[in-house]
């Protein structure tokens, strides 16, 4: 009998077939495997299946052969579980720095890890309030050039812009480019963000990820070593709020009882809660003083109040002041 074509492989087909086709609740019979195997320019005869099969178990794969009216062959277990693929998609949709087309791209990607009937169940749009997607598509590569920068303990250079009221790009430092020493990554209220000391100016800043431009390795190796060898990111992120820079701060704050949970979330748990009164806790706490952290204690109204230092506090009733003055 004249060797059958392309049985070498087969088994790659086989496989690629059953990890499409098949899942828990959908199986195939040998015939119609055989037929999903001819579509692919290979045939196959029934004994070398069932061996074929046998083979693919060996390799790890969990298949069952379950029998109703015929034998069907099911792949009844995979590397991720559908609710897993269900929160990787969901993970995708909501983020704000994933451009609209790199979530379809990646959810296609993620579609292949289970059958195509299951895929059909992660065709869901997520809805989350104020998430705007990013129009940086370059993003992905920034990234990957920070990790790069980091491997390699070297300085990146990169352009940096902000926009304008035409909605145009305009690069900040007149077009000079930034040289700075990369040491981490962080998310932060809905962005990346790149954690660097800047030699120049001898001090940690940090980045919008997706407002760099023009990234390039420099030769020159990084600086800062010492001061990010015990540098706590969650710490970090916690004082500086929406990653905008300020003096940085002990401030102590009289907090009414029922916002015990925002202030944890915000802070920690390890934070220090004493009693005030039966209705108020006093909290003390390291932040950097910027406009943002102002704004935030202002979403609390009266249930909040600033107890130390009053240069804080002056700062906050500045803020009310303008603020109210634009009303009168």
């Amino acid at each position: 009998m004249a060797k059958r074509a392309n049985q070498k492989i087969k088994i790659l087909y086989l496989m690629k077939i059953l990890y499409e086709r098949t899942d828990d609740v959908h199986g195939m019979t040998l015939h119609e495997l055989s037929d999903a195997l001819l579509e692919y320019g290979v045939e196959a005869e029934r004994k070398t299946l069932y061996d074929d099969l046998e083979v693919l178990r060996l390799f790890g794969m969990d298949i069952e052969a379950r029998k109703d009216k015929s034998v069907r062959y099911h792949v009844v277990s995979r590397d991720f579980e559908l609710p897993e693929l269900k929160l990787l998609v969901d993970a995708v949709q909501s983020s704000k720095f994933i451009t609209h087309k790199k979530s379809n791209e990646l959810i296609r990607k993620i579609e292949a890890f289970t059958s195509r009937y299951e895929a059909q169940k992660l065709q869901r749009q997520v809805h989350v309030a104020n998430r705007i997607k990013t129009m940086n598509e370059s993003i992905y590569y920034t990234v990957d050039t920070v990790h790069e920068a980091i491997s390699k303990n070297v300085r990146i250079r990169f352009s940096y812009f902000e926009w304008n009221t035409k909605k145009e790009k305009v690069l900040r430092h007149d077009g000079k480019r930034y040289e700075v020493s990369p040491w981490a990554l962080t998310w932060d209220d809905e962005n990346y963000y790149l954690i660097a000391y800047d030699s120049e100016a001898g001090i940690i800043k940090h980045y919008r990820v997706d407002k760099m431009l023009s990234l390039s390795l420099s030769e020159l190796p990084r600086d800062g070593a010492a001061l990010f060898a015990d540098f706590d990111m969650a710490q970090y992120s916690k004082k500086t709020f929406g990653m905008f820079g300020g003096t940085e701060e002990q401030v102590t704050l009289r907090v009414h009882n029922r916002l015990a949970g925002v202030v944890i979330d915000r802070f920690g748990q390890d934070l220090v809660l004493l009693k005030e009164d039966e209705d108020h806790f006093r909290i003390t706490v390291k932040v950097a003083v910027s406009p943002t952290f102002l704004s935030w204690l202002l979403n609390f109204g009266d249930q909040v109040r600033i107890l130390a230092p009053t240069s804080v506090q002056t700062a906050y009733k500045d803020l009310l002041k303008a603020t109210l003055a634009q009303y009168e």
